[in-house]
């Protein structure tokens, strides 16, 4: 299997300013991002808002440089690249936005939109544009008659159908896909969904899939990153995240997904306090000031990802072994509890509660 990108130690630093006399601030976007990715296979990338997926993703499409580390993509290092090889090189990764309707010139017909990559970055004579852009559409499950009318004629499902099709034109090898479907509706979603996939397995893509809805993470990622404050936090495969997540954070976010079985037994784990100020992150491990397993070492010391079977997982509670989940079933009712190590039930543990016709847990 050939990896396709290579990212150590990948940041991003802003400086911004905070009034007309202070001092420019730094906020750290980014820091010390280290992964990898195959080739023909999807990493889904999850946090909170403010976690860095998006300024990840513009280092990937290289619409901004990064501030430290190495960006390796299809054997080219991006921070050693001319504007001449960067040029060539973004015609190898391509991206969809969250919004289509804000990423489509409202003033262009459809045609013109798809056509544009290649009126730009190529000497494509104008009836091949025409049929490569028609064929496209087709590829999206769009009609032909499509190809002349303006975006806010369709839906927005179609204009994400769209807007997969104008990222595809340059026959990219990625695709960095930006919450794709979270403006859609759950039948819409499937669709959007089942296109990707096909067209991955039609093409050999590679994508970088960012969102927040676990449950389509599962559908569509072969690997996960889990990020906190601009951070990865734990890397694995995706059966691996939702049957045994080992970072405390990863627990929580996949606590918090709705389950449509209820009688699934969960734990509800609620974090306390709110998430630090990039302009001001924690010493030691980002995640301890909200973390219910951490110690004097997590506010000195920051972890770095070690691997742990298939995972790699940045905790010192799981390195040094005051964090075991080995005993807790995947989305169980039990979690271990920070001053005995032991289990206790969680604030909505189900086997609690008793029926009131009886008398026995529901």
């Amino acid at each position: 299997m050939t990896t396709i990108i290579e990212a150590a130690n990948l940041s991003r630093v802003y400086e911004v300013r905070r009034g007309l006399f202070a001092e420019p601030g730094k906020v750290r976007a980014l820091t010390e991002a280290s992964f990898s990715v195959t080739a023909g296979t999807t990493l889904a990338v999850v946090g909170e808002s403010g976690c860095g997926k998006s300024t990840l993703a513009r280092l990937l499409t290289m619409i901004e440089p990064p501030s430290d580390g190495e960006l390796v993509i299809d054997g080219h290092d991006v921070g050693k690249s001319g504007h001449s090889d960067l040029a060539a090189l973004r015609k190898t990764v391509q991206i969809v936005f969250q919004n289509p309707y804000g990423s489509l010139n409202p003033r262009q017909k459809i045609g013109s939109i798809l056509e544009e990559p290649l009126l730009i970055n190529t000497d494509m004579p104008g009836k091949e544009r025409r049929e490569k852009a028609a064929d496209m559409l087709q590829r999206v499950g769009l009609r032909p008659e499509h190809y002349s009318r303006y975006p806010h004629m369709f839906s927005g499902g179609q204009r994400q159908r769209i807007a997969i099709a104008r990222a595809l034109m340059l026959d990219p090898k990625i695709l960095v896909l930006d919450e794709p479907v979270s403006a859609l509706d759950v039948s819409i979603q499937a669709q959007v969904l089942n296109i990707l996939a096909d067209l991955q397995e039609e093409l050999g893509l590679t994508y970088i899939f960012i969102s927040h809805d676990l449950s389509v993470v599962r559908f569509v990622a072969d690997e996960v990153m889990v990020m906190y404050l601009g951070r990865p936090v734990e890397i694995a495969p995706v059966e691996t995240v939702f049957e045994q997540p080992l970072h405390p954070y990863t627990v929580a976010l996949l606590s918090a997904t709705p389950v449509a079985d209820p009688r699934r037994p969960r734990q509800n784990i609620k974090l306390e306090g709110e998430l630090p100020s990039p302009f001001n992150p924690p010493s030691g491990c980002p995640f301890h000031p909200r973390c219910r397993y951490a110690r004097e070492k997590c506010a000195e010391i920051r972890p770095e990802l070690t691997l742990h079977g298939p995972t790699k997982v940045a905790c010192h509670g799981i390195d040094e072994g005051w964090i075991d989940y080995t005993a807790v079933p995947p989305g169980g009712g039990k979690v271990p509890m920070p001053e005995h190590g032991g289990t206790a039930p969680s604030e909505r543990d189900e086997s609690a509660i008793k029926s009131p016709e009886t008398g026995g847990p529901l």
